[in-house]
């Protein structure tokens, strides 16, 4: 750990952090990764994380969106200490959602008995005209502080006859200076801002109030968080300094990029944590992935549980530069995990999928018939196609593509599929005729068995892909598929046979 994170871990005591989500839209990439370093942040040094919904937005916020955000902070694993459970609060230091705090007014009372804030009555035309006028000199687009020369008398007159009506804090002109965990020294100049808006009553906070007296009121010591909010950052220094209160310690995390190095979006394949799971991503899977979107351990390593990030994860190792969201290294974790998966358990979780694409129906618990056919099936018949496949998947739903050809009744493709290379139809049709009689003598439906006798046919041939190629594709309809010998002994003898005689039809048709 860096020396400098080590004393600010020493000097605030209990580490509390929070993740502070607007339930206006679904969990995202970027807001699971700032979650979970919170989380990691919080369980590596034994402190306390905290989750605070901030649903001020009344327009915007839903508990729709709320549910989302909870239930995939649960799917992920990210367990908080203290915030909202259903209807009740779990924790000291509630309400830990903003709607239901009322502890705003006096904080704004405060600031403006000491004249750090005052009333602004400007009318948004007033305020627009202006900012245009600066823009187009260059300058930045500021408010003047015409309403900060006010009197008393003038103030409440105004409060009386005026429906405009904003408090703006008095922002001294100065270097505002912070260190940043991870960006180390960050300054910004007070000038650029002038006064801002931050409250449009007295109990009535903006954003940036609320979140300072909040992160105040719960005693939260860290804030961790995307690089998009490091210009409120300065913002919240001047309002925590205004009201003198302690300033918490930051960190704020790279922005997640597409491949390109633009910003990632929904084209990019920026979707819900929720979409990620109905996709058939594990959740170890993209919490491991999440965790390497701007942390580099110093190793190779790539594979981590929740328990060895715990363990080994430092913001001091955080990187400052933007990290790069690669869908392709997910497959590949995902992929990883799903072959560590138990076949009963990874059958289970393929089910969904199965049945989702009409394959199979579940009529009670075990019980199966498949899709089409109504023919009966068996637990033990679908965990044999998930197992023979499980080193091929990716992500859970491909189990549907990859193995719909066991669930149908009958299978389509191309005629010209069934030809090998170099080959003719004829021969095509010959090897079939071969491959029929051979299967059709086998008693003992053994891949070994299975699997002796059409290698020795294809032995006399002298090439093996004009006997393995027809019968992968008689039987799956694929051109890339699990292997022929395999897939005949979970399909069985009859309906292998079946498949055969409908190859053989259709290359004499």
């Amino acid at each position: 750990m860096n020396p400098k994170e080590t004393l600010n871990l020493l000097s605030v005591g209990e580490i509390r952090v929070r993740f502070a989500p607007s339930p206006t839209g679904h969990l995202h990439i970027g807001g699971a990764r700032a979650a979970l370093f919170n989380y990691l942040f919080a369980k590596k040094n034994k402190g306390i994380f905290v989750l605070r919904i901030e649903d001020t937005d009344k327009e915007r916020s839903s508990p729709e969106f709320e549910k989302d955000i909870t239930e995939s902070l649960k799917w992920l694993g990210i367990h908080w200490d203290e915030g909202p459970k259903n209807s009740q609060d779990i924790g000291n230091y509630g309400p830990y959602r903003q709607s239901k705090r009322k502890v705003y007014e006096g904080y704004v009372e405060k600031l403006l008995e000491e004249d750090k804030a005052y009333y602004c009555f400007c009318s948004p035309e007033e305020i627009e005209a202006e900012r245009q006028y600066l823009m187009a000199r260059g300058r930045a687009p500021k408010y003047s502080g015409k309403c900060s020369k006010l009197n008393r008398e003038e103030i409440q007159e105004k409060l009386k006859s005026s429906s405009n009506r904003v408090i703006r804090l008095r922002s001294p002109i100065k270097k505002i200076k912070f260190k940043d965990i991870i960006r180390q020294e960050v300054e910004f100049d007070s000038e650029i801002m002038g006064d801002m808006v931050i409250a449009k009553d007295s109990q009535t906070p903006l954003y940036n109030l609320a979140v300072v007296i909040d992160d105040y009121e719960m005693k939260i010591s860290h804030i961790i968080r995307g690089e998009e909010h490091i210009s409120n950052t300065p913002k919240q220094i001047l309002i925590a300094e205004a009201l003198n209160i302690p300033i918490p310690i930051y960190a704020h995390l790279p922005l997640v990029l597409a491949t390109d190095r633009s910003k990632l979006s929904k084209r990019h394949g920026s979707v819900s944590v929720i979409e990620y799971q109905k996709q058939g991503y594990l959740p170890e899977a993209l919490v491991n992935f999440l965790s390497l979107l701007g942390w580099n351990p110093g190793t190779d390593r790539e594979i981590y549980s929740m328990n060895s990030l715990i363990k080994d994860f430092s913001l001091e190792k955080v990187q400052k530069s933007g990290a790069v969201f690669n869908v392709n290294k997910l497959d590949f974790i995902n992929g990883f995990y799903i072959r560590q998966k138990n076949i009963d358990d990874l059958t289970q979780l393929c089910i969904p999928y199965l049945a989702g694409a009409g394959l199979i129906v579940e009529e009670e618990m075990g019980k199966y018939r498949i899709g089409d056919s109504g023919e009966e099936t068996s637990f033990e018949f679908i965990r044999r196609v998930i197992f023979l496949h499980q080193e091929r998947m990716k992500k859970l739903s491909e189990i549907s593509e990859f193995a719909d050809f066991f669930f149908k009744k009958e299978i389509e493709y191309e005629t010209d599929l069934l030809i090998w290379k170099n080959s003719t139809r004829e021969e095509t049709l010959n090897s079939l005729d071969k491959i029929q009689n051979i299967l059709s003598e086998i008693d003992s439906w053994a891949k070994e068995e299975i699997e002796r006798k059409v290698a020795a046919a294809a032995e006399k041939i002298g090439d093996r892909g004009k006997i393995f190629w027809p019968l992968r594709t008689a039987l799956t309809g694929k051109r890339d598929s699990a292997g022929p010998i395999e897939v005949a002994e979970i399909m069985g003898k009859e309906k292998c046979l079946k498949r055969i005689g409908q190859a053989i039809k259709k290359i004499k048709e």
